[in-house]
């Protein structure tokens, strides 16, 4: 499903990504976690195209959507706007709005359709930058820091958002500083450290994943 071989990146001369090899296999749910500037963000950047590796192959079977930290939601459109907007694009001539109405409805957040994103709450935002994502019926999800900033009530709502996310067969990378969170959705935890690899794990064989990840932080 996605394939990254021997991947490096600089900035300058400091090496960002080091010679990044792994696979992840079509449904899994791949946790990124390590220390800032450990190259969690410039990983799912590069596999999104967003940045130019200087050596190293990626291979992806599938089509690719990001959800990013930020949000970057259009402030002049409204929620159901900003999720037509990019298939619209792509596909003139096709009607989506029923499909982006769906999507509201299956995320809980279909009153907010016409809503500007200045009066959504955080929680509510990031259910609109998910719904914006699954509007081009991404293979692959790519997802930065998807609970930072948000409350312990609001994170765990996106773990089930996610969850269901999940369940519909979509590959899931999501990078975070949350161990608890990452330990909850992820089946495989691959650990970053100054752009290496240091751990590859799948959380559930270890009897207390967020104490052994964090012996290498």
């Amino acid at each position: 499903m996605l394939k990254i071989q021997n991947l490096c990146k600089f900035f300058e001369h400091t090496p960002v990504l080091d010679h990044i090899n792994f696979v992840i296999q079509k449904s899994s749910v791949v946790g990124l976690a390590g220390p800032s500037g450990s190259g969690k963000s410039t990983l799912l950047r590069s596999i999104q195209k967003l940045e130019k590796p200087d050596s190293g192959t990626i291979d992806c079977s599938g089509s690719i959507g990001f959800m990013f930290q930020d949000f970057q939601l259009f402030p002049h459109m409204t929620v159901l706007q900003n999720l037509v907007y990019a298939p619209t694009l792509k596909n003139p001539k096709t009607d989506h709005l029923q499909k982006a109405n769906l999507i509201l409805k299956n995320l809980g957040i279909d009153q907010k359709a016409h809503v500007f994103p200045k009066y959504l709450s955080g929680g509510q935002k990031q259910r609109v930058a998910l719904a914006r994502s699954l509007m081009m019926s991404p293979e692959v999800l790519l997802c930065d820091e998807p609970t930072s900033g948000l409350d312990i009530s609001t994170t765990l709502d996106v773990i089930s958002l996610l969850a269901s996310v999940r369940d519909m067969g979509v590959t899931m990378v999501i990078a975070s500083h949350d161990l608890d969170f990452l330990t909850k959705i992820a089946d495989r935890i691959i650990l970053l450290k100054e752009g290496k690899i240091v751990v590859d794990v799948h959380p559930q064989q270890l009897d207390d994943p967020i104490h052994y990840l964090k012996q290498y932080y």
